[in-house]
């Protein structure tokens, strides 16, 4: 692949991987005993509207971030509302639910990415600008996210 079809893709700027927990507590003094950490809050702006499986949802998850190298370790406990998170934590338990990556322009990605026949499970909606899309492609689930 040339650099410039690299540049175009959604998945050239990876951010992190993304695991769900029961017990955020338990799972950052987990971590944390492995050396990773510090983790914090994410300081974006909150997201305002959910959809799943194409679903307008109420959900709320609690969410914690950790650098680890060039990329993050995000945490994930599912609060309320029903998400791919909570349905994850649900049918296999505890574990890696997705990588993220980054894009400066969240609704250009997902028009290409359905007009390739790739569906949305996923997504949210910040206030003034921004927000992530979830996909499953081969099993794998991978989110987009414009902070803002």
């Amino acid at each position: 692949m040339g650099k410039s079809e690299a540049e175009k893709s959604p998945f050239s700027r990876f951010d992190h991987v993304a695991v769900v927990v029961k017990d955020m507590d338990k799972a950052i003094q987990h971590f944390s005993s492995l050396g990773i950490g510090p983790f914090e809050r994410g300081n974006w702006p909150h997201i305002i509207e959910h959809v799943v499986r194409g679903k307008p949802c109420y959900a709320r998850n609690k969410v914690r971030l950790a650098p680890m190298g060039s990329a993050g370790l995000e945490l994930i406990q599912p609060l309320e509302g029903e998400t791919i998170q909570r349905e994850f934590l649900q049918t296999k338990g505890e574990g890696v639910h997705h990588l993220g990556f980054l894009v400066d322009d969240l609704d250009k990605e997902v028009e290409n990415l359905i007009k390739r026949g790739i569906k949305v499970v996923q997504s949210g909606r910040r206030a003034k600008a921004g927000g992530h899309a979830f996909i499953e492609v081969g099993g794998i689930i991978l989110e987009l996210t414009q902070r803002w």
